[in-house]
């Protein structure tokens, strides 16, 4: 982002205050009460969230310890038993909403499902009982390769119940990805469909599976559970996979929730980073449960009678927080669709929001602007009334997005919240809490109740406001992650070790940069690490690079991010080719899908462009700030004194 840029956010002097009417049904009514809920959690934080855990969830046996911090190791709730799936489903069946709408389902082609609470605690338990008749037991792992069907969240609640821990890969992944993730975290089954529907296209899960197990390459994998959902025709190998369908026939609706201790996990999710592994990111199980409750509860301020939609997948932290497991503790109703906008329904998101009244809609900037470059015709064909909140996700929306989000999506009544937070720490961090904070176009305004959040610089300390610098957390949550799995190390040094103050304090940092405004509010600025954003999913250049480099015409290869309208970033790849290959758009075109195979779509290079050599420092390092820059269209600027040959500098300047 531009100095520029950054200059004129600041300079922000839009401000949208809570509408009165929202605020006085709201859970949090006013500046003052958020003021007084912070300041309180800041003060004692032990305090306010053991009130808190005790209040709003079950526990089989209550904690010992709020926190033990042993920096930069946490555990919350210590020896306290609780589930997750028992919070989400059990605890509501003796109430009035036994009977309510937990789950409504839209998919592509038109068809849909509702599951009440009572239905959906009905299927997880025969799920549960399905993966124990395959032999899963507590502690086991089991991957998760699903579209957005409701068999989604059956399966991850299913895992949850019985103490399995789930690792959820998204849908777009390709067989490579999901192998080494299988592998990583040693799998025993995989729950996977044959496939499903995406932009009126068939997307071949169960082919995936295949590929990413053929050959022994997964051996910890023992079973598959395949769900029927296209209904074409598939391998099904014999004494390895299983229908689902079949299963649940012969499955019993009664499998009573695994007490299970605070701290044991509950998930494995990975995330890319910075270096070619992605990193497999252990969030446990009562920390993370009362955290994704209470900021639903809180930023979303649930109502009894809302219809809530998230956009996202499940295969992503947000998909798990806030479809799953955040809205059903609450005894929210969830919305899930399959689809996407495309050319033959670019209206489909304003025709669910019609269909279901959706009060509460969740998207991220990406999104919003490909509404915008769509027209806002489409939107303003359907009803969107029911629309009372809004909210992003996924990446700092630009102020233009955010107005036209606000007049054309929310009729300008609706507030928005922006949220910032990451798979790391498991729920929302910086956020307008809606009823209490006015908020800014572009801005996440102020840290949830309990996250002390800062901005520093390289030495830990804290800038003056409206100085940049990298966004920090300076004290322990119980959403945050415990470590990286089977990595500790890499653990401690990534979040932890990154920025060490004088004093020798712990202070999480995952890569973003940010500044705060003269009234203290929060400017994500984006990724200031080797971690390009596309359209909100975090995707690790090492990553892509190493996929380029495994094509035998690459010799070596560089990749950055280019703004982009759209998406955020766009892809741009460097490539060095061997001597036995030559340039071509077909070698353009076929080092694109080598990544596509490699990765998955949403790793395409969107430019791929091929030079003699890189620029490198002395010592050998790419210099990817010059390519940045390059990339962008932009003067190189700034010291380059350490280029070893400033001629490969001048011959890319030549070729942009």
């Amino acid at each position: 982002m531009s100095q520029d840029t950054i200059e004129s956010i600041l300079q922000e002097k839009r401000l949208f205050q809570p509408p009165a009417e929202f605020s006085e049904k709201a859970q949090i009514k006013s500046l003052e009460e958020y003021k007084q809920l912070y300041d309180r959690a800041k003060a004692d934080p032990q305090a306010f969230w053991g009130e808190l855990a005790e209040k709003e969830l079950h526990w089989f046996q209550k904690w010992d310890t709020v926190l033990d911090w042993q920096p930069p190791f946490a555990k919350w709730f210590v020896n306290g038993k609780i589930n997750i799936s028992y919070n989400c489903l059990d605890r509501h069946l003796t109430t009035w909403r036994k009977n309510k709408a937990a789950l409504i389902w839209e998919g592509e082609p038109g068809d849909s499902r509702t599951l009440t609470y009572s239905q959906l605690h009905r299927e997880v338990c025969q799920m549960a009982n399905a993966i124990k008749k395959l032999g899963v037991q507590k502690g086991d792992r089991v991957g998760i390769y699903m579209p957005m069907i409701p068999e989604a969240a059956i399966a991850m609640l299913a895992c949850a119940r019985i103490g399995a821990i789930h690792s959820v890969v998204f849908g777009g992944f390709s067989a490579e990805a999901l192998r080494d993730r299988l592998n990583d975290g040693q799998a025993k089954l995989v729950i996977t469909a044959d496939g499903g529907f995406r932009k009126d296209a068939i997307v071949g899960l169960k082919e995936q599976v295949d590929k990413a197990l053929a050959n022994g390459a997964a051996p910890s994998v023992t079973d598959v559970l395949v769900i029927q959902r296209t209904k074409q025709q598939i391998h099904m190998e014999a004494g390895r996979d299983r229908w689902w369908h079949d299963l649940q026939k012969e499955a019993s609706a009664d499998c009573p929730a695994e007490p299970m201790d605070s701290e044991d996990m509950l998930f494995i999710l990975y995330t890319s980073g910075s270096t070619g592994k992605p990193k497999g990111v252990v969030h446990t199980t009562g920390g993370y449960n009362l955290y994704s409750h209470i900021t639903t509860k809180w930023i979303f301020d649930l109502q009894d009678t809302d219809v809530y939609w998230c956009t996202a997948d499940v295969g992503w932290i947000t998909g798990h927080s806030y479809i799953v497991y955040g809205h059903l503790s609450n005894g929210a109703t969830t919305l899930m669709y399959e689809g996407a906008p495309r050319n033959s329904n670019p209206g489909c998101f304003w025709d669910v929001i019609e269909k279901y009244g959706v009060n509460i809609f969740y998207t991220a900037p990406t999104a919003i602007r490909s509404f915008m470059k769509m027209g806002e015709h489409h939107p303003k064909a359907r009803n969107l009334s029911s629309l009372r909140l809004l909210g992003t996700v996924g990446e700092p929306i630009n102020p233009e997005a955010w107005m036209w989000y606000h007049r054309i999506i929310g009729n300008s009544k609706c507030p928005i919240v922006d949220t910032w937070w990451q798979t790391e720490t498991g729920g929302i961090m910086i956020t307008p809490l809606p009823g209490a904070i006015a908020t800014k176009p572009g801005s996440a305004t102020l840290p949830f109740p309990g996250i002390v959040a800062d901005v520093v610089d390289q030495d830990g300390a804290t800038v003056t406001n409206e100085s940049g610098g990298y966004l920090v957390i300076k004290h322990p949550w119980p959403g945050m992650m415990r470590t990286l799995y089977g990595d500790p190390d890499r653990f401690r040094r990534t979040y932890w070790e990154y920025l060490r103050p004088k004093n020798g304090d712990y202070l999480y940092f995952a890569g973003d940069g940010a500044h705060k405004d003269k009234d203290g509010y929060f400017w994500v600025m984006g990724r200031v690490d080797d971690v390009i954003s596309v359209a909100g999913h975090r995707l690790g250049t090492m990553e892509i690079e190493s996929a380029l480099v495994s094509h035998p015409a690459v010799a070596e290869a560089a990749v950055v991010g280019k703004p982009d309208e759209i998406k955020g970033e766009e892809i741009v790849a460097f490539v060095t080719l061997d001597s036995a290959y030559t340039s071509s758009p077909q070698l353009e075109k076929e080092l694109k899908q080598h990544v596509v195979s490699e990765i998955g779509a949403i790793a395409r290079p969107g430019e791929i462009r091929f030079t003699d050599a890189l620029p490198k420092t002395r010592s050998g390092k790419i210099m990817r700030r010059l390519l940045r820059s390059l990339a962008a269209g932009q003067e190189v600027t700034g010291d380059t004194s350490t280029l070893e040959d400033r001629t490969v500098l001048d011959k890319l300047r030549g070729g942009a």
